[in-house]
This record gives C-alpha cells, sequence and structure tokens, in this order.
C-alpha cells in the first residue's frame, strides 16, 4: 500500500503556474512532513535556473541535461531555511509528453541524489520507526495529469517505486501548531596539538558532533512537565472558545541537557595536549512546527531537537563559507579571533501559520535577504515581514 499526500491547494496552481511558464520541463523540491500516519505537502519550489539560463533566456531541450549537481545543491540550501519538522520530502518534475517516458528515470535519480546529499550534512541519526520514504512527482505540461509515486530512500538505492496517492486539501498550512525555544550554547572545542593541518572546519564539526549527541538524550519540559513519548502534545490544553482549534504556539519549552534519558555509562577522561580551542557561546532561537493532527509528544520532541542542531551546525557552515569566500582557506592562524556566527530570521508565507527560516550577518542589507528568499524559495518577500529572532551578543 502507497502513501497519501495531502498537499496545500495552493501548489496545485502554483504547478500550473511552472508548466506554462517553463518548457519543455522544469524541476523542484516538494517541502513538508513526514509522520507514520500521513504526509504533508506545504510548498513546492521550482529549481532556480543557472546564471547562464538566465542570460540566454532558454531552458535545457533534453532531460539528460538535468543538472544533479545543481539540483542538490539548491535543495541543501533549501533545507537550511526549514525550522524543524520541515523536510525536503521529494522533487517534482513538470515535462512536456515528449518526455514523460523518461522522466521517472531522471526523478529516480533526482530522488536519491537529494536524500543522499542532505543526509551527509546532518548531525543526527534517523529514529528506528522513521518514515524514510520520498515523493516524486510527475506532472504532465499539456494534460496536467499528476502521477505521484514513492521510493525507501534509507535502505537501497535501487528501491522499486511505489505508487502513492495525491489529495489536495484547502489551507492544510494555516493551522500548524509552532514549538518555540530559547538554548543557551557554551561549547568548547579543544584543538588538538597532533590534529593535522589544524583544520578548524573539521574540528568545529567534530565538536558539534558530540554536542549533538547530549542534545539527543536531554530532557524537554514542556508547560513545566516532563511528558510520556506517546502522551497526546494537546492533552490537558483547553480549545479557544469550544473551536476544534487549540493554541497554535506553546513557547514555554525548556531544554535540559544536564539530564540524560540515555543509559548511564561512566564516562571515562583523557589527557589530550591541544594547541588552542573553539569556543561557541550565545543564546539561539529554536522552532519547529508540528500538524494539528493529534501530534505526539515524541514527533514534537525530535521535531525541536533537530532544529537546535541544525541551526547550529547550518550556522557555522555558513561562516566557514564566508570566511573561504572573504579571506581565503589560507588564513588559519592561531591567534584569538572572535566571529559573529550569523542571526537567525523568520519570514511568514501567504496563507500560513508556518514561517521559514534564514540567517543573516551584521552587515547584511534586507535586499539580500529579499534575493536569497526569490532564488531559493521562489517567494518575494516585504522588508517589514523580516523578523530578526535573536540579538548579536558580542
Amino acid at each position: 500500500m502507497g502513501r497519501t499526500y495531502f498537499v496545500e491547494e495552493a501548489i496545485g496552481q502554483y504547478l500550473s503556474d511552472l508548466s506554462t511558464k517553463f518548457k519543455p520541463y522544469v524541476t523542484g523540491l516538494l517541502i513538508g512532513q513526514c509522520s507514520l500516519q500521513r504526509d504533508y505537502v506545504i510548498r513546492a519550489v521550482r529549481t532556480p535556473p543557472k546564471e547562464e539560463q538566465k542570460e540566454s533566456n532558454a531552458s535545457p531541450s533534453k532531460l539528460e541535461s538535468i543538472d544533479e549537481e545543481w539540483i542538490t545543491a539548491h535543495a541543501s540550501q533549501v533545507s537550511r531555511m526549514l525550522p524543524g519538522g520541515l523536510l525536503v520530502l521529494g522533487v517534482f518534475i513538470i515535462a512536456t509528453p515528449e518526455l514523460s517516458k523518461d522522466s521517472q528515470n531522471a526523478l529516480r535519480k533526482l530522488i536519491f541524489s537529494v536524500e543522499k546529499s542532505l543526509t551527509k550534512r546532518r548531525l543526527w541519526k534517523p529514529a528506528e520507526e522513521e518514515v524514510s520514504d520520498r515523493a516524486a512527482l510527475q506532472v504532465c505540461s499539456a494534460t496536467k495529469n499528476i502521477l505521484c509515486r514513492c521510493f525507501l530512500v534509507h535502505f537501497c538505492s535501487q528501491s522499486s517505486a511505489k505508487p502513492a496517492d495525491w489529495k489536495y486539501q484547502s489551507a492544510l498550512s494555516a493551522s500548524w501548531l509552532s514549538l518555540d525555544c530559547t538554548v543557551n550554547v557554551n561549547i568548547h572545542i579543544p584543538l588538538l596539538a597532533t590534529s593535522p593541518s589544524h583544520d578548524l572546519e573539521k574540528n568545529t564539526k567534530n565538536g558539534l558532533n558530540r554536542w549533538s549527541k547530549q542534545i539527543e538524550d536531554s530532557v524537554f519540559l514542556i508547560n513545566g512537565q516532563v511528558k510520556d513519548n506517546d502522551t497526546e502534545l494537546l492533552e490537558g490544553q483547553k480549545k479557544l472558545r469550544g473551536n476544534t482549534q487549540y493554541s497554535t504556539q506553546i513557547s514555554d519549552i525548556k531544554v535540559l541537557t544536564q539530564l540524560s534519558q540515555g543509559s548511564s555509562h561512566r564516562s571515562t577522561a583523557t589527557v589530550q595536549v591541544c594547541s588552542g580551542s573553539i569556543n561557541l557561546k550565545g543564546a539561539v532561537k529554536c522552532r519547529a512546527y508540528i500538524h494539528n493532527n493529534k501530534p505526539k509528544v515524541k514527533e514534537a520532541v525530535q521535531a525541536l531537537k533537530r532544529d537546535i542542531i541544525n541551526t547550529l551546525s547550518d550556522r557555522c557552515e555558513i561562516l566557514f563559507e564566508d570566511l573561504i569566500i572573504n579571506e581565503g582557506t589560507h588564513k588559519k592562524n592561531f591567534e584569538r579571533v572572535y566571529h559573529v556566527l550569523p542571526q537567525r530570521l523568520f519570514v511568514p508565507f501567504a496563507g500560513s501559520n508556518v514561517m521559514l527560516s534564514d540567517y543573516k550577518f551584521g552587515d547584511e542589507a534586507a535586499g539580500e535577504i529579499q534575493e536569497r528568499f526569490v532564488e531559493m524559495l521562489d517567494q518575494s518577500v516585504q522588508t517589514e515581514d523580516i523578523h530578526i529572532a535573536e540579538e548579536v551578543n558580542t
């Protein structure tokens, strides 16, 4: 039995618009949330054109010219802009009837390339019961017919496609639960004297790996209580004026990293000769979104844990990319240097209470953020809609 994807109705119009603008084909990503019971697609985003395509204003004519690396890079950038609970859960292609036969093979290759790239970047491990199906959507630009299939991605790159249902639903993304918390970070990462070439980026990632395990083992207090994993998240909460909707935000969440729910193995201390250290300090704003269909505590906690881990590792990646571009890789001296990690910001998208995320350096203008949203998420953003979530504390 295949999966059912419940899809925001506005996506249907978006795909239809793309089919008239781009010929003979256009690719893109599907964004949403997986759960054991249901899968939700709340956004579709076309692949941005490359510079040479913008200049020539022409589209490639054959599916063989699909740039896998470009689409995978786009997926990596988009995944940074998704708060906890949301992920790139599929790929779509809109093609003319002549290209329909080859579209399925192209989709299969893209699904596995994208997933492999995203998995490589993650510092958290998928849960045993994790949904590992990803959607492959094929749309005929002439007839507007839709063919949806899904692939099991975590176990076998040769897995066969399974049929899946694609069901549009109005206002699907209008009433999701938002979970917010602030996490104080103080991570000390030693730089071993024996470490070859003293690679700061590699050492930082190793340190974040150790820290991410602490986050995964941490205890979460929701409204001051530790709740059982299988409890309904909204159990005991009052409905608003007899409506079926609950309050759409749970902000009283505290993360206790000292208390571990893991096994109580004794740790051993080691003495290592170090040539320096990296310290990551500050308060980070974290946010996750959960569908409103009887969510469980474990789903909410998992989404928030992943956002905490992602938001810090993504910022470090962005900082190192910025240093390479602006300073070159040769500046790796060991004087005391302070770098401010980029701030987190949130931007709403129309018809939804879900907000998308991004990061800005202090000297970055609003126009640059607006350009990035247009390029990466095909969304125009007003300056007043950019909400900076954090203060810079140097």
